[in-house]
């Protein structure tokens, strides 16, 4: 099995015990390690591979709080932690309005959970640090570099995630730590910033106050207990100011609707679109799974309108095989 602890961040951005009121090294012994594998023919498999890593963060008696896509229809997951030790976990819950992810381990951690604190507390300009699996030599010292909201190409969006530089470089499921060392993010992007004519890498993290509300119905239900959201199937972007569809979901109801890439979307049931997260707030504000969507398109000079059948995005995928 792979090690997940045989690299480093340059010692440059590593952050330093004397720059924290809290114990720094003991904090970081919280972060872990993830290693899952997925079936061939896992509906993700084509977009996310079928063998991923990245981190997770001890919250509970074995409980490791994650980002989603390192575990959705995961087959094995394998703990890692930073003392060298790996211990089997399962999946126990995956949301895909939060990003979140829930693995629940096998075996015995004995790893001190890290404590929630406020993600809406923290402020931009705040040092905080991005913890890895290993430690301090895995882990980047930075500051908040931005709170605003946040539309992700695969019907996704925060109404404010958190923005942190410079980056990790193994940023999946990773632990943002504020400066009380309290867990108040968890790791899900690599985005790029141009500042002063120079490209600037950043941490996209999706704010701790998200997952306290919705806690019990993950570790209850391994989902949130209420209808999903509706689904299409349609990977967007946002390009001068139009909403233009890059990929369709094989299998997804877009792709039944016959749309195709370079398709642009003018609207959802009659009402103009703005932007790329004014498209999935107009799209899920119509009810849950199963809501018929209407969507003006412009395709090779005509416009327009389709009918899509919405469903549960779930039901494309395997589901957690329980131990």
């Amino acid at each position: 099995m792979p090690s997940m602890t045989d690299w480093k961040v340059p010692s440059a951005v590593q952050p330093r015990a004397e720059d924290y009121s809290f114990d720094l090294e003991r904090t970081l012994t919280a972060m872990v390690g993830l290693h899952t594998i997925v079936p061939p023919d896992a509906y993700s498999a084509e977009t996310l591979g079928t063998e991923r890593t990245g981190n997770g963060v001890v919250i509970d008696n074995g409980l490791v709080l994650t980002v989603n896509y390192l575990m959705t229809e995961a087959e094995t997951i394998w703990l890692h932690l930073g003392d060298g030790r790996v211990v089997q976990g399962t999946p126990l819950a995956v949301d895909t309005d939060s990003g979140f992810g829930l693995v629940q381990a096998l075996g015995t951690l004995d790893v001190e959970p890290i404590k929630l604190g406020s993600s809406a507390a923290a402020q931009v300009g705040d040092r905080v640090v991005v913890g890895g699996v290993g430690g301090r030599t895995r882990s980047v010292a930075g500051n908040i570099a931005g709170k605003q909201e946040f539309a992700g190409y695969w019907e996704y969006a925060l109404d404010e995630a958190i923005f942190t530089y410079p980056s990790h470089p193994n940023w999946g499921g990773a632990g943002l730590i504020g400066a009380d060392g309290k867990l108040i993010g968890i790791g899900s992007l690599q985005i790029e910033r141009v500042r002063e004519g120079r490209t600037e890498h950043l941490n996209m993290i999706v704010p701790i106050d998200l997952f306290k509300p919705i806690a019990g119905d993950l570790r209850k239900f391994g989902r949130l207990n209420k209808p999903a959201r509706p689904w299409l199937g349609v990977s967007s972007m946002e390009v001068d100011d139009k909403i233009v569809v890059y990929r369709v979901s094989a299998r997804g109801p877009a792709a039944r609707a016959e749309l195709k890439p370079n398709d642009v979307i003018l609207a959802v049931n009659g009402e103009r679109l703005k932007s790329q997260i004014d498209f999935y707030r107009k799209l899920w504000a119509l009810g849950p799974a199963g809501v018929d969507v209407t969507l003006t398109l412009y395709r090779d000079g005509d416009t327009f309108d389709v009918t899509i059948t919405s469903i549960d995005r779930s039901r494309l995928q395997k589901r957690p095989r329980l131990h």
